[in-house]
């Protein structure tokens, strides 16, 4: 079986090769921008629609203009895949699975380029080898065996530089485990499956918010745009950062787990876009990461062979008895934990309960 995989190093480029990265991501956000802005005015005022082989013959008459020359100092092949994303974003839009197509800002979070190679990009000892970058010092934490396809060099908000390589490999993962269980999340708790067992939410953000709030109030009361609000700056983005490394570290290590142990495991589709509409417990629901946590879950599970099996959110998973079938309207309050069912006697957690119900539910046994 072979699957596409990325893996993610820091990189540590000299001066002159930072310079090289920062001009290429200048380079690319102003194709990107000059070519949006070109496509919606040629909409607006002619109706025409204009392709990707449009903007890409336009993009080689730019190059030889006196006046945007500086555009052949950088890597080519990044500049194409600027052109590509804003054209899969106009699809994307096109076909409703996203809004319009926005301008990029100088001053985003992180910025990022891709790039390929016909000569190969490649991992020597401690070094990456990229195009118009040459070597770059790379911090090797594991190895690969497989065919690298492109890299995407990104420079995070606290100036830290990353690559991502596209890596094509034989897939040679150890089979997961043989247990079935059920996963009912919340805010109480993390999760909690149907054998029972729990885990503890982090309350990552939570726990450093003081430490970010104090950090923003001192960015605020900088002059914009002076040295000192760009130091300030990188220190609330570094709070970010961390919080951000903290809930990654987590979730790998959690589904790591869950994928070893179990070949079936059960969820509910949720819809956490929705849900966030709950000013009351937007921010916690946001702190817990469900969405990154199933599709974490979901790339582990397919690598191992495991199953992830998605039940209806609207199933009534919390209200229903696991073992004799009776709902239990009392249920739908929510500061109801425990409950003695009315039919057969059976006391139950209300988490476990749903955990139980949802794996049930997912395995097709009726509830």
């Amino acid at each position: 079986m072979v699957i596409t995989r990325g893996y993610k190093y820091r990189i540590y480029p000299n001066a002159a090769q930072a310079s090289c990265i920062n001009r290429t991501l200048g380079c690319c956000r102003f194709v990107y921008n000059h070519f949006l802005a070109l496509r919606r005015d040629e909409w607006n005022v002619n109706h025409v629609s204009i392709r990707y082989e449009d903007t890409s013959r336009l993009l080689t008459e730019m190059k030889r203009r006196e006046e945007t020359s500086w555009l052949k100092e950088v890597d080519a092949v990044a500049l194409q895949q600027s052109l590509r994303t804003l054209d899969k974003a106009f699809q994307n839009f096109f076909q409703k699975f996203a809004r319009y197509p926005r301008f990029k800002s100088k001053r985003r979070h992180q910025q990022s380029y891709r790039t390929m190679s016909k000569s190969g990009i490649r991992v020597e000892g401690n070094h990456v080898k990229i195009p118009k970058l040459g070597n770059v010092r790379i911090a090797k934490s594991r190895t690969f065996e497989g065919r690298i396809l492109n890299a995407t060099i990104t420079r995070t908000a606290s100036g830290k530089y990353f690559v991502s390589l596209c890596v094509e490999e034989d897939a040679s993962f150890a089979p997961c485990g043989t247990g079935k269980i059920g996963i009912d999340v919340g805010l109480k708790e993390f999760f909690t499956d149907s054998n029972g067992r729990t885990v503890s939410p982090q309350h990552i953000l939570h726990k450093h918010q003081r430490k970010l709030a104090r950090e923003q109030r001192r960015l605020a009361r900088k002059m914009p745009r002076s040295r000192n609000h760009d130091k300030q700056r990188i220190r609330v983005a570094r709070v970010h950062e961390h919080i951000k490394n903290i809930r990654k570290d987590f979730l790998q290590k959690l589904t790591t787990r869950l994928v070893d142990e179990n070949q079936v495991i059960a969820v509910e589709h949720l819809q956490v876009k929705n849900m966030l509409r709950n000013h009351h417990l937007a921010r916690a629901i946001s702190d817990a990461s469900w969405s990154e946590f199933f599709r974490i879950l979901r790339y582990k599970a397919a690598w191992r062979g495991a199953s992830v099996l998605q039940i209806d959110a609207f199933y009534p998973s919390s209200q229903t008895c696991s073992y004799c079938g009776h709902r239990n309207l009392i249920m739908k309050d929510l500061s109801v934990r425990e409950w003695i069912c009315p039919t057969c006697g059976t006391h139950h957690d209300r988490d476990e309960n749903a955990a139980k119900n949802i794996l049930a539910r997912a395995l097709g046994h009726k509830v």
